[in-house]
């Protein structure tokens, strides 16, 4: 049977079709559990919406359909993220998604005396986020617009895990995100920073001195991401990762 399987999803373009058949036995319930998950794999549904979650930096998070899939290169901007933190111990997790990117941070810094706030503008990822975000407060809204106005000046680690494809290159997605995942979380305008730059013009009202602002965006799209964090008054500068093909842009705030 499981050979079965492997060769259907092999049929059906999954590359990585022995591991991922491991893991679809290991989420199902019920032969029945097993043929649905199988079919909405072959259909080129992503495995994680298929079996319910992701493993992404050492938690298992949970993934409802048509929520965006957090990627295993973002654990690079969680790394970095908690290698620069401050003192501050309000983290910020925008264009959140399941909630992977505070699920993680917050673990990373030892969780008790964390404050995390969370917001996305898809509702259905705002319902996933406060399944992974136990404690936490989870807003939907538009970027800052539904965060509590108390947080001015406080943060200390923003986290906005903005779209960055440019429209034009929407077509060019494998067909499990561009299907499956709503567009509002890949499509980020002309040049994929339109989002981007909305963050970073508001950022420097939030952050606490010294705090952090990270994004993660592509090689190409560095230069002009590192513009428009300075032109909004933060110190940027590029992380990257050659193995996980990763690049991150961090914004910081001045020290008092």
């Amino acid at each position: 049977m499981t050979s079965d399987i492997i060769t259907r999803l092999r049929t059906a373009g999954c590359v990585f079709a022995e591991e991922e058949v491991e893991i679809i036995l290991g989420s199902a319930a019920t032969s029945d559990d097993l043929d649905a998950m199988v079919a909405r794999r072959a259909a080129g549904h992503p495995l994680e919406q298929v079996v319910g979650w992701a493993e992404f930096h050492g938690l298992r998070i949970l993934v409802d359909p048509g929520v965006f899939v957090p990627r295993r290169r973002t654990e690079f901007l969680v790394r970095q993220a908690l290698a620069h933190a401050g003192p501050s111990r309000i983290v910020v997790d925008l264009c959140c998604g399941t909630g992977a990117l505070g699920a993680a941070i917050r673990a990373g810094l030892g969780g008790a005396d964390v404050e995390l706030y969370a917001a996305d503008v898809h509702p259905a990822a705002v319902r996933c986020a406060r399944r992974n975000l136990p404690g936490a407060q989870v807003f939907e809204g538009d970027l800052f617009d539904p965060l509590p106005a108390v947080l001015k000046g406080r943060v200390g680690i923003l986290a906005a895990n903005v779209p960055y494809v440019p429209t034009g290159e929407m077509p060019l997605l494998p067909t499990e995100a561009r299907d499956h995942e709503p567009h509002v979380t890949l499509d980020g305008g002309a040049d994929g920073l339109d989002v981007l730059r909305r963050v970073a013009e508001q950022a420097a009202t939030w952050l606490a001195p010294g705090g952090i602002l990270l994004f993660e965006t592509t090689e190409r799209q560095a230069a002009p991401a590192v513009q428009a964090v300075e032109d909004g008054g933060l110190a940027a500068r590029v992380l990257s990762d050659e193995e996980w093909g990763a690049t991150v842009v961090m914004g910081e705030a001045a020290a008092a």
